[in-house]
């Protein structure tokens, strides 16, 4: 996925199973709808519950899988009326999961990319979340889902056939290989937040995390610049030391210390960020 994981540690491997009671105030009431969601960031499924719990308290999350394969085995064994999916998993995908679980249970789609809301969702004929789900986008799926749960669901054998060619194809609509990092989650105290990228002024190394800096606050995760590096648009986003990385459009200009050394001078930021001799070349022309 193109999302960093926050710091916190992932739940122990296996499916996560819920008595049914997660997102309802009223724990002997089951009457609600039964979903599952699908997400491989534990993260993620955290901050999806948490809106749905928002805008559908009467919706059960009554399983969670941390793939496609899981998926499809929560929706055999538990017999939910949804099922959420992230298109992007290890191993089967959501769309190959989708395949498996066919007319089972009404299916909607989770992707950070824009790409894949192809016009087969917007037709209605299957819904999707844009990742990080926004209250307003779930709010209308949600009114969406709750008039389609009266009815079958429908057979997507077709649809399925026809967003996995515009998402494979030649275009290469979402190449995982060349999709760059668009979110960063990160745990701030009890509250999971999303962080933009672009919004992103530099990463540091700070002892066993990593600093994420933006203008106005800054957060701690687990990722080392090193993966980080390669998971950054490198057009955007320019590593300066061993230890840093900065956006190269918040680059206000380039400084000397006293001692000679390159210093990164950053727009609406007072820190200063050193480059490394290593990375002097990125400047010659500035």
């Amino acid at each position: 996925m193109a999302t960093t994981r926050a710091a916190t540690a992932e739940p122990v491997a296996g499916r996560q199973r819920y008595d049914g009671t997660m997102n309802s105030s009223n724990s002997a009431e089951q009457s609600g709808p039964a979903a599952v969601l699908a997400d491989d960031e534990r993260l993620m499924r955290d901050q999806l519950r948490a809106r749905l719990a928002e805008v559908w308290p009467e919706l059960r999350i009554v399983g969670e899988a941390k793939n496609g394969q899981e998926a499809v085995d929560q929706v055999r064994e538990l017999c939910p009326d949804l099922a959420f999916l992230d298109i992007q998993m290890p191993g089967k995908t959501g769309l190959e999961a989708a395949r498996d679980i066919g007319d089972a249970c009404h299916l909607v789609f989770i992707t950070a990319f824009d790409q894949y809301a192809v016009d087969a969702f917007e037709q209605g004929a299957v819904d999707y979340i844009l990742k990080p789900a926004e209250r307003e986008r779930l709010e209308l799926t949600v009114a969406r889902l709750k008039k389609r749960l009266g009815s079958k669901p429908t057979d997507l054998t077709a649809l399925l056939e026809r967003i996995s060619a515009r998402i494979d194809g030649p275009a290469g609509l979402a190449a995982p290989e060349t999709a760059h990092l668009q979110w960063i989650q990160a745990s701030m105290g009890q509250q999971l937040r999303m962080i933009p990228v672009a919004d992103v002024l530099f990463f540091t190394a700070d002892e066993k995390y990593t600093r994420v800096q933006t203008e106005s606050y800054e957060a701690l995760i687990r990722k080392p610049i090193k993966e980080l590096i390669s998971e950054l648009d490198p057009n955007q986003f320019w590593q300066i030391h061993r230890a840093t990385i900065v956006n190269a459009k918040a680059i206000a200009g380039i400084v000397r210390d006293f001692r000679g050394r390159q210093l990164v001078q950053l727009k609406n930021y007072s820190e200063k960020l050193e480059v490394s001799r290593n990375y002097t070349h990125l400047f010659k022309q500035m």
